[in-house]
């Protein structure tokens, strides 16, 4: 597809849907009947460079859609197991580099026996060939949760944010109140304090959103606790 038919409704099993930006191409794919992780590959238009966000599984899925172009680097969001089953597979096959927020690279090393290359907070970026990826570092789904923002030169931010933030809510926090509290102020003033309301999302599971369709529901969040 091109850009202007993308939705981000995608099915496991039913291939990706891609939007193409001026300088950046997004390709997102469902994979996993269970679990259906988003996974994300993106590409500089200009140099081919690719990074993919979360080699959740399926490496017979991923590895097709990064071609033969190779893969710079895999940014996993966060440790949770669902979101890198495939990390093993995909390094082994193209030598890409792994990023992770620092609080979790120990968790992701040790579960799937993939050293992270290197670790990243507030601030850092990770370069996709002649585009940036700006690191926002939201704790509280997982200490190391990061998520990325692009912010397209000639349109709107498009923000990748794992398990912090999906349409409809903040990520699951397992009942841990204090998670709870420091996710949704983190997502508040960190995401929706510093982006616009035509920022687009793309999460770890599911449909994307955009910062302003969200935003009027935080106080109802912030009162049912989840």
């Amino acid at each position: 597809m091109v850009s202007d038919e993308y939705t981000g409704d995608v099915q496991v099993g039913a291939g990706p849907d891609v939007r193409e930006l001026p300088h950046l191409r997004i390709t997102k794919v469902a994979v996993d009947e269970q679990m259906s992780n988003n996974c994300y590959v993106l590409t500089c238009l200009a140099t081919g460079d690719q990074v993919l966000v979360d080699a959740a599984a399926e490496p017979e899925t991923l590895l097709p859609l990064i071609g033969d172009a190779g893969l710079t680097t895999v940014v996993t969001t966060h440790r949770h197991w669902d979101h890198h089953r495939a990390l093993k597979a995909v390094v082994d096959a193209t030598g890409a580099q792994v990023v992770s927020g620092e609080p979790d690279a120990a968790a992701i090393t040790e579960q799937t026996g993939v050293p992270v290359t290197r670790t990243v907070g507030d601030g850092d970026t990770v370069a996709v060939g002649d585009c940036t990826l700006e690191v926002i570092a939201v704790a509280g789904h997982t200490p190391g949760s990061i998520t990325l923002v692009y912010r397209d030169p000639e349109g709107h931010p498009h923000l990748f944010t794992g398990d912090s933030l999906f349409p409809g809510g903040v990520g699951s926090t397992f009942g841990d109140d204090a998670a709870f509290a420091q996710l949704i102020d983190q997502v508040e003033t960190k995401l929706f304090g510093t982006l616009p309301d035509e920022t687009w999302f793309y999460p770890g599971h599911g449909d994307d959103s955009t910062l302003g369709a969200e935003r009027a529901s935080i106080p109802q969040w912030r009162e049912r606790g989840w």
